[in-house]
């Protein structure tokens, strides 16, 4: 059994902030979503297609930030790669509007 690690949009903002750059975020909502808003310098991999993607795009050395519709689809996420044997992800809280609501910085058609 995993356990769902949850992240703080504001500790994410700091760390990028800093500059640390060693994660990946990772956005599950489906492309039209996607394009219109999003997380600045988060990818595309929407939940219907992470499993089939995760093995060959994502690196199992860096931090997983993932976010999606809801808090119910990002947890999905979580535990698909948690399966997939990826142990350091967790689900960004709140998603895309608690990142909008802290300022962080986001990219799309909306901006």
């Amino acid at each position: 059994m995993s356990i769902n690690l949850v992240a703080d949009v504001q500790d994410l903002k700091t760390s990028l902030e800093w500059g640390q750059p060693a994660f990946t975020i990772i956005d599950v909502r489906d492309r039209s979503k996607y394009n219109y808003s999003r997380i600045t310098g988060a990818i595309s991999i929407p939940l219907n297609d992470l499993e089939s993607r995760a093995q060959t795009s994502l690196s199992r050395e860096r931090q997983i930030y993932i976010y999606g519709e809801n808090d119910s689809q990002s947890a999905q996420a979580v535990r698909t790669l948690q399966f997939l044997g990826f142990t350091a992800v967790a689900e960004l809280s709140g998603g895309l509007p608690a990142w909008k609501s802290i300022n962080g910085a986001t990219e799309g058609t909306d901006c």
